[in-house]
């Protein structure tokens, strides 16, 4: 599990907000996928209920709603175009609609970001998603979320991935 740390200072407390906000994002796309969702009904339920409240005893980290809203509705308007990309970037054998739907969301969330929020470097993208993949699987199926996202990264950030 994450160290979930007081945050020491306005970077800090920003890429805490933006990491809630992931977390959040990973949660309503995987209502979504499973449960069948609408887009309108996920963000107000995240918004009202879940996003800096108390919920059955644990305590969200505010999130920043505009990023959660881009992440998701991203994801949501481009879906077509990722699925194709994360199932290049998966190992032969294992399609997408084979993998578990949390994880599903991760690497959807992620490849969007890779590919839309140039803002953020990828590396941290890829860092913050294998950390919210850690939350609800196992190491080894952390590492298929590094390798996946990596592979994308390079893709579209090769700049940034060729370094180090």
């Amino acid at each position: 599990m994450a160290d979930h740390k007081k945050p020491t200072g306005p970077t800090e407390k920003k890429a805490n907000r933006r990491g809630a906000a992931r977390l959040a994002a990973v949660q309503a796309l995987y209502q979504m996928d499973i449960a069948g969702a609408g887009i309108n009904d996920i963000f107000a339920e995240f918004e009202s209920h879940w996003l800096g409240n108390e919920v059955e005893g644990d305590t969200y980290l505010p999130a920043e709603a505009a990023f959660f809203r881009d992440v998701v509705s991203g994801v949501v308007r481009d879906q077509k175009k990722l699925d194709p990309l994360i199932d290049e970037a998966l190992s032969k054998g294992w399609p997408l609609k084979r993998i578990e739907a949390i994880l599903r969301a991760v690497l959807r969330a992620g490849a969007y970001e890779l590919q839309h929020r140039k803002d953020v470097p990828g590396r941290v993208v890829v860092s913050e998603y294998v950390d919210v993949a850690n939350a609800f699987v196992d190491r080894e199926e952390t590492g298929m979320v590094n390798a996946v996202l990596d592979q994308i990264g390079r893709q579209f950030r090769g700049d940034e991935f060729g370094r180090g």
